[in-house]
């Protein structure tokens, strides 16, 4: 078949290999794409740092409110109830209070004498699980990108001084706090508070947040379960999926590379009959297609040995006619052989022009890009040529052509071939025909198509050959015609060129009843509107 203008433009259209494609396999890139997905899900883990966070610093206003009503109580209570409030506010909130006056020493704390509220936990006494969930921890926090916060060590002399955050409040007046890892890595959470007693101090609160660390843990617990499971079912389904594809894949490859190398003759592409999807269509296209090559090169097979065949016939004849100059003495012998020479001579220069014609037919139609071609205008430009030449040949049968209106019978494809094909028709019904006869040529629009019909005044065609005579090297001559005046392609170079053009020829009886044979070319017909070739 021939391109049309639309194929060639798809095709200088066609995007460029990427790069990437030549170094993963089709099966690695399905995995990369829908992990990639579950990644970006992990990003969730991001969140959950910028949680904790908002924990803390929610955790750390609390604190400061918690301070600031502390100090109205201490304000408003009596100097012998001032240990009973600050009892009872580490109890209820579970923590630690120092004060320290205005030369940073450390006038009293909630934990001597009394009962600790919290105590900060030795690792190294934890089972190894503690150490594990530290560990992944740690690991979270490295990427994600976590800010770093100290590690809480114990001053060895308690001093105002020895706590930044104290050092701070009483350097600036104003509130401070700290975020520092207990040993078990647990958040130990520091505010600081100017009170106003008898001399202004600066009071301490420390706090030991477990349970951030607790609800921390428990989602990113929860949304690693969620993680994993999705993982888990992406790459069982993005297996799956690369299962579905890449296998026919590979079945399509091994068939393709067995009918490359030829070893096996009746290699078996896998037309894949249960896919419905692309790589069904695909694999049906490739066994259509290697059925076509097959086809092909059995055709190219054939043809070579009708060939041999056929020029073998007229250079044995022209060894003879060589051999025998040698031994007759006559003239009269002489110039008969050099006539049959000459004849056989003629006869291979006609056959090498139409076998060179019949083998590049195929290969010159599917580089041609198709044009509007009027049939009709066609038909009359080559009968009027034909009429200038008519006198030059000797009488011939009678040509009546019923001409279409102009643009009736418009098909996509290449004049010049086109002619060729319609030429060699009229010329095989001008050779069955009479001198005396008439051989009628239509050409007419039937709906989607266009009919050129040619009917000669020969003997007919008989139906057992009507479809051997567009075989290559087939002839069945008129009786009286000399040997090897015709080379048997021209209706077979017909077919090729009418079906490349995406039309039939077949042979049949006339219409009208009357002796002779009708062939019939079919092409599907261009509308003038139409844009592409």
């Amino acid at each position: 078949m021939g391109r049309s203008s639309a194929d060639a433009t798809a095709a200088e259209q066609e995007e460029a290999p990427l790069v990437w494609s030549a170094r993963w396999s089709l099966t690695t890139r399905i995995l990369a794409v829908n992990i990639l997905a579950i990644v970006l899900f992990g990003g969730g883990f991001f969140y959950l740092d910028t949680y904790r966070s908002r924990l803390v610093d929610t955790r750390v206003d609390v604190m400061q409110d918690q301070l600031a009503q502390l100090d109205e109580a201490l304000e408003a209570a009596r100097p012998d109830q001032r240990q009973h409030l600050i009892d009872q506010f580490t109890q209820a909130t579970e923590s630690r209070l120092r004060f320290y006056d205005a030369e940073g020493r450390k006038l009293d704390d909630s934990f001597a004498g009394r009962p600790p509220t919290y105590t900060l936990r030795d690792p190294d006494l934890q089972p190894w699980k503690r150490d594990a969930a530290r560990a992944m921890d740690r690991g979270i926090d490295w990427i994600v990108g976590a800010p770093t916060y100290p590690e809480f060590e114990e001053p060895a002399v308690d001093r105002g001084a020895s706590w930044p955050e104290v050092a701070e409040t009483m350097k600036t007046g104003r509130e401070s706090s700290r975020f520092r890892y207990a040993p078990e890595r647990t958040p130990l959470l520091s505010a600081t508070r100017i009170v106003d007693l008898d001399t202004p101090e600066v009071m301490l609160m420390t706090l030991n947040a477990r349970d951030i660390t607790k609800t921390v843990r428990a989602e990113r617990f929860r949304l690693a379960l969620v993680v994993a499971t999705v993982l888990m079912a992406s790459i069982l389904l993005s297996l799956f999926l690369a299962r579905t594809i890449v296998r026919p894949l590979r079945r399509l490859a091994r068939a393709a590379v067995r009918v490359r190398l030829g070893r096996a003759r009746e290699v078996v592409v896998p037309r894949l009959p249960s896919r419905r999807d692309e790589i069904g269509t695909l694999a049906r296209a490739l066994s259509d297609m290697t059925q076509a090559l097959r086809e092909r090169i059995d055709a190219g097979e054939h043809f070579a040995a009708d060939v041999t065949h056929e020029l073998k016939n007229p250079i044995a004849s022209v060894r003879s006619a060589i051999e025998g100059l040698g031994r007759v003495q006559s003239d009269e012998q002489r110039t008969q052989l050099l006539a049959i020479a000459d004849e056989d001579v003629r006869r291979l220069d006609r056959l090498v022009s139409d076998i060179s014609e019949a083998s590049r037919v195929d290969a010159q139609l599917s580089r041609t890009l198709f044009e509007p071609v009027d049939v009709g205008m066609m038909i009359e430009s080559m009968l009027a040529g034909r009429a200038a030449r008519a006198g030059q040949s000797g009488p011939v049968p009678r040509i009546a052509f019923a001409r279409p209106r102009k643009d009736t019978t418009t098909v996509a494809g290449d004049g010049h071939r086109l002619e060729r094909a319609i030429d060699n028709i009229i010329d095989n019904a001008i050779s069955f025909s009479p001198p005396d006869g008439l051989v009628c040529i239509a050409a007419t629009r039937l709906g989607d198509e266009v009919h050129v019909r040619v009917d000669d005044d020969g003997p007919g065609i008989e139906p057992a050959q009507r479809e051997a005579i567009f075989r290559r090297f087939h002839s069945e001559r008129p009786k009286g015609e000399a040997f090897g005046r015709h080379s048997g392609l021209g209706l077979a170079i017909a077919r090729t060129i009418i079906e490349g053009h995406g039309g039939t020829i077949s042979a049949r009886d006339r219409d009208d009843g009357k002796q002779g044979a009708s062939l019939l070319i079919t092409l599907p017909a261009r509308d003038g509107s139409d844009e592409r070739a």
